[in-house]
């Protein structure tokens, strides 16, 4: 745990900040780097899981639409479980049991899916922390569970060889609560005031100029939300935090980068490489990696970048009528992310008991058959001189996953990586089958200049039949073999006789 100093380092933040190369400064934290094995890990497990999945209807901000007098879940709530001063969100906690939960389970499910590191939410808006918080009551390790989730999901995922890291929502808390102030709830109670306080009004839009309705978050709550934080990367060492969009609030700048010094510092000492998640611009360029909520990029990043997105079209926590992705969106998603040079961090939603629905299951487990065949094309890949190629236009920015039109067989995505004894090896994975078995290519045309080397060979990831090909400046044409090695999507594996496909 953080020692508290009597000569606080921004004079406002009682924190002795580790020894290592990073100040709280954007100059000096600008000089970050991206770890390599993030760079190449591609894919990872979201988990949104906690006492918001009891209820299982809406979405995971049920424990504020509940309190907003009018909404659905407003009105469920009254019809399901009675008037909201007799039973508030903090009733669902002993409902919140985990007794099916077996961590070693997930994290061998995890592994089997193809994901290289897993993301717990340590904390969402709810205030309820899944670890032995010394900052609060409400903890798992409390109530609920009465066990330390964030501790055994850490040290199950760490023993699959699995990177571990936390998504901490505490910021949103300042306001999630608000609506339950306006009527008689429980939220008025002062006995649960270290639940739902502090309970003020703001917007959501953090950018928002300050005002009566938009109340920004105070000296004492900052600092709580610091501490928590702190204590998360000591405690468990994640090797990714993850912060949700509402840090951009101007109230959380400096204590941004008191975290973000801290944290690498710390990492230093560990002599492991961390990454700090943020969206929109809470951070400047460099000093962290920039994460999209169910969206992508127009082009390919110069920075390594993330999607997170979820298995659900309309929640991230439990519902019982979750609206399920098809594996082949999501695993055409993944291979846009990647060709992008970003990665892929796909969220589950577990039962309160511990158990991870079937559908969810076996969405993984095609995920992860998938990239047991193309896996080459994904893991340690890095963009080629153009992310890609076909007609597909596909929406940018966030919550746009499902806005998309369905790919085809001519939307094409590049990778390439160093693969001995060839040199550089590139991918090139389409998102469908061609009806005439014939695959063309356009970007490869060698009248285009965008390869510098010779084709030795092309063949077709998962197949071992030999293929015919011809290359010439209008593109490369492939015909296919007569079985399909897999479903969803299709890799082609092009090696030179040199060292040429550069990036």
């Amino acid at each position: 745990m953080p020692r508290l100093n009597s000569v606080d380092p921004l004079e406002e933040i009682p924190v002795r900040l580790p020894r290592g190369p990073f100040e709280p400064t954007w100059d000096s934290l600008k000089r970050y780097e991206v770890p390599q094995w993030y760079r190449d890990a591609k894919f990872g497990i979201f988990i949104h899981w906690g006492a918001y999945s009891v209820p299982a209807f809406g979405n995971e901000w049920y424990p504020r639409n509940m309190y907003i007098e009018g909404h659905p879940a407003y009105e469920y709530h009254l019809k399901t479980y009675g008037p909201h001063r007799e039973f508030g969100y903090k009733d669902f906690i002993p409902m919140f049991t985990a007794e099916e939960w077996d961590p070693d389970e997930w994290a061998r499910l995890f592994r089997r899916a193809g994901a290289r590191y897993v993301v717990l939410v340590a904390e969402h808006h709810d205030g309820f922390a899944l670890w032995d918080c010394s900052y609060t009551r409400w903890s798992a390790a409390r109530m609920g569970p009465r066990r330390d989730v964030v501790r055994e999901l850490a040290e199950a995922v760490r023993d699959q060889g699995l990177v571990f890291g936390v998504s901490y929502h505490r910021a949103e808390h300042w306001w999630f609560f608000e609506p339950g102030t306006r009527f008689d709830s429980d939220v008025r109670d002062p006995r649960f005031l270290d639940l739902y306080g502090p309970a003020k009004p703001a917007s959501l839009d953090p950018f928002a100029p300050p005002s009566e309705e938009n109340v920004p978050p105070d000296r004492e709550f900052l600092v709580d939300w610091l501490l928590r934080a702190l204590e998360l990367v000591d405690k468990y060492r994640p090797q990714l935090f993850y912060f949700d969009w509402w840090i951009n609030n101007p109230a959380f700048e400096p204590y941004l980068r008191f975290f973000a010094a801290y944290y690498y510092n710390r990492a230093e000492q560990w002599d492991v490489g961390v990454v700090i998640n943020y969206k929109i611009r809470a951070f400047p360029e460099g000093a962290a990696v920039l994460t999209r909520e169910r969206g992508t990029a127009a082009d390919i990043e110069p920075r390594p970048w993330q999607v997170d997105t979820s298995v659900c079209k309309k929640s991230w926590g439990y519902i019982r009528d979750h609206d399920y992705k098809p594996v082949s969106w999501i695993i055409h998603d993944m291979v846009d992310v990647v060709s992008k040079n970003g990665c892929y961090l796909l969220n589950i939603a577990p039962r309160p008991d511990g158990t991870i629905p079937e559908e969810q299951r076996r969405i993984l487990s095609d995920v992860g058959g998938w990239l047991s065949i193309n896996g080459e094309a994904i893991y340690g890949a890095r963009p080629w001189r153009v992310y890609g190629e076909g007609p597909t236009r596909v929406p940018t920015g966030q919550f746009t996953d499902v806005k998309r039109p369905q790919y085809t067989h001519r939307d094409v995505r590049f990778t390439v990586r160093r693969v001995y004894p060839y040199g550089d090896v590139l991918y090139a994975t389409f998102m469908g089958w061609p009806e005439d078995g014939v695959l063309e290519i356009r970007s490869l045309g060698t009248g285009l200049g965008l390869l510098n080397a010779e084709v030795e060979f092309v063949e077709l990831l998962g197949s071992r039949e030999k293929l015919e090909w011809s290359l010439d400046e209008t593109g490369l044409r492939v015909k296919l073999p007569g079985e399909r090695p897999c479903q969803h999507a299709y890799t082609l594996k092009i090696v030179f006789k040199k060292p040429g496909a550069q990036q």
